[in-house]
């Protein structure tokens, strides 16, 4: 999902920041070594399912859960009407005397909890003045041989628990579920779907579209944390088909791929997509002149239904309009495989400067994260311009259609990365914001770098020592905290720019890009298609890279500990300064890094020194020895800004005098 955190204000809270380190408290040592290298921090033992190594074990398990949905789109009357049959699969090793499943469309409402939970001020996760929510008409419940039969049925806001008479049986048992619903389409739901006016016609964005199974697994059973808003999603995969019917002037686009194009698309448009799937350059599939032209629709009255079919997902989602301007080009993937990039959007979106380079963006930042992380697994990846500031499904994305230039570009990426982090690897994003928004931020530091030799790149996120104060912040949360914990002022940086420049800090600070790569690559093979915890990771990074992270974890995800590296003195081998120096330097606060250190002698001769973690193992203070042969200048810690240093005037110490040597 999007930040909303502008540069300016990033910029303006680094300001103040600065003013308020000066006041920190006195001079008592804030950093114990013991706290930080904890021993038992990360000694949980592993299981038959989740093994110490960070990998799934042997009799790891999911459950499975594959859909059929039918819906039909009311556009008098705004509303959607269908059914969903769900075939869930059990292959726990225990029974399951109930289902629980999602219906996060009921948290739009004033009276759901996520409407309730809203500041009086509202937000952008606010749920309030919309009476909406699913209309359920009928549940059926079919096992085995038998019949389908009325289930027995609560519903407590966004969960519907099905009693079973008789239970799903362990180890691959199925059930068939079948639900009749409908539901009012709000104009803004939590900014994750809506409706958008445009002059030629509404733009639907729909998501949390149907009844959902909530994921039962190995660590908690039933997941069963309500929607408010903050927090998104936790899915099981499956195979999903489905059929959307709208009126006969609009366009349909949505996860997966169409089956039925020669039924709702005319020849010139099935031909200039099969002309876009073999073109590197955008290709124009309905142009804006198209828009209002009826023969740009294979029939001019009643309705059209439109099929998908998405493999191996864990949700899908939907966008229509009679208002889209479509292009699309070809993806190149790795091993010489293709997809599809396209963009659906107003006309009055459009050219270079917005929309008309929205699948340029699309396929610049997949055919990366392809390259870089894995292979893109959809046949289309679909980017949509609507009232949705940003919001991710499989492969379909939901932007701003007023987004515009490097916007446009940061918003596309942000949320294409996602089909990584957690389409691929399935985290539970309801706990975990940082697992996928965190990730997917730091993933987009690399994209944002490669995109068109490096047109959008951004630079504000290179000087740690400027960013310390505000990510080291008196009133910040952990990283560790659910989303819906978390300050609402705070979401930005403790789900998305602490997490992700944290990552940033491991690759190029701590454990090299070499190392750090091959790890995280290697936590994405482990668990693609799979529910990691964090711990998962943290175990899989240590165990691919061959390091114990555990004070960094601790440090970084599950405290605030703050950073102040320092020079505390220098002074010369037996107080010549050609028989070398010893500097010493000091960690002040309780977290700790990797030091590099640079001493510059008189004639301008530096020399770089970089000490590791392991320096503040047995406290605060180390000295070290520096074949130096002149009198010092000055010696920097941390010389780059490389590390989020809360108090960098103390990073470099100075003699109180010298003279430089004189020319002869």
């Amino acid at each position: 999902m999007k930040i909303f955190s502008s540069r300016l204000w990033v910029m303006a809270m680094c300001c103040l920041g600065t003013i308020s380190v000066s006041a920190q408290e006195a001079d008592k040592p804030k950093y114990d070594a013991h706290v930080l290298f904890h021993p038992l921090f990360n000694f949980q033992p592993g299981s038959e399912y989740r093994t110490g190594s960070g990998a799934p074990g042997p009799a790891y398990w999911q459950n499975r859960a594959d859909y059929k949905l039918n819906v039909a789109l009311n556009e008098k009357e705004q509303t959607i009407t269908g059914d969903v049959e769900i075939t869930y699969k059990n292959n726990s090793p225990q029974a399951l005397e109930f289902i629980w499943l999602q219906l996060d469309q009921n948290s739009f409402n004033t009276e759901s909890r996520g409407g309730k939970s809203t500041p009086i001020t509202g937000g952008r996760f606010g749920n309030v003045n919309f009476n909406g929510g699913d209309a359920i008409k009928s549940v059926s419940v079919q096992q085995g041989k038998d019949k389908a039969v009325e289930a027995n049925y609560i519903i407590t806001d966004t969960r519907m628990q099905i009693r079973l008479t008789n239970a799903v049986k362990a180890s691959g048992d199925v059930i068939k579920i079948k639900i009749a619903y409908s539901f009012k389409v709000p104009e803004y739901g939590s900014d994750r779907m809506g409706t958008l006016e445009t002059k030629n016609g509404i733009v639907y964005e729909m998501a949390q579209w149907y009844p959902r199974v909530a994921v039962f697994d190995d660590i908690e059973g039933w997941n069963v944390l309500p929607y408010l808003g903050a927090g998104e999603f936790y899915l099981e995969y499956g195979d999903f088909d489905y059929a959307v019917t709208v009126p006969w002037d609009h366009i349909v686009v949505g996860s997966g791929e169409l089956v039925n194009p020669a039924e709702v698309l005319t020849a010139d448009q099935r031909k200039r997509l099969a002309d876009a799937a073999k073109s590197d350059q955008t290709v124009m599939i309905r142009t804006a002149e198209e828009v209002t032209n009826p023969s740009s629709r294979p029939k001019q009255s009643g309705t059209l239904t439109w099929k998908f079919h998405c493999t191996n997902a864990r949700d899908v989602a939907w966008s229509t309009s009679k208002a889209f301007v479509w292009d699309a080009a070809r993806m190149n993937l790795p091993n010489g495989k293709t997809a599809l990039a396209q963009s659906v959007y107003p006309a009055e979106d459009g050219g270079l400067e917005g929309w008309g380079r929205a699948t340029e963006y699309v396929k610049g930042c997949i055919e990366f994260y392809s390259n870089y992380i894995h292979e893109y697994t959809y046949p289309v990846a679909t980017n949509v311009a609507g009232i949705v500031g940003g919001m991710e499904y499989p492969g379909i994305v939901f932007c701003s259609s007023k987004s515009r230039k490097d916007d446009l570009w940061g918003v596309t990426d942000h949320e294409f990365g996602h089909n990584w982090f957690p389409m691929i690897v399935g985290s539970n994003e309801r706990k975990y914001a940082w697992m996928d928004e965190g990730f997917n931020t730091f993933i987009n530091f690399l994209s944002g770098d490669n995109f068109n030799n490096g047109e959008y790149k951004d630079n504000q996120m290179g000087d740690m020592h400027r960013l310390a104060p505000v990510m080291f912040r008196d009133n910040a949360d952990p990283i560790m905290t659910i989303p819906d914990v978390v300050q609402p002022s705070n979401l930005g940086w403790e789900a998305y720019y602490k997490p992700g420049l944290g990552l940033k800090i491991l690759r190029e600070q701590i454990l090299g890009k070499d190392r750090f790569d091959y790890a995280f690559h290697l936590y994405v093979k482990r668990w693609a298609f799979k529910h990691p915890t964090p711990y998962d990771f943290f175990r899989t990074m240590e165990d691919g890279a061959g390091e114990d992270l555990g004070w960094f974890w601790k440090g970084w995800f599950f405290e605030n500990y703050k950073l102040d590296q320092s020079v505390k003195e220098v002074s010369y081998v037996e107080q010549n300064p050609q028989k070398g120096s010893v500097i010493t330097i000091e960690n002040l606060d309780q977290m700790a890094m990797p030091a590099k250190v640079d001493v510059e002698e008189i004639s301008g001769k530096k020399t770089r020194v970089e000490l590791p973690i392991e320096v503040w193992q047995r406290g605060g203070k180390w000295s070290f020895r520096v074949d130096t042969q002149q009198p010092i200048k000055s010696v920097t810690i941390d010389p780059d800004n490389q590390l989020p240093d809360i108090n960098p005037q103390n990073n470099t110490w100075r003699p109180v005098k010298f003279a430089p040597t004189e020319a002869n």
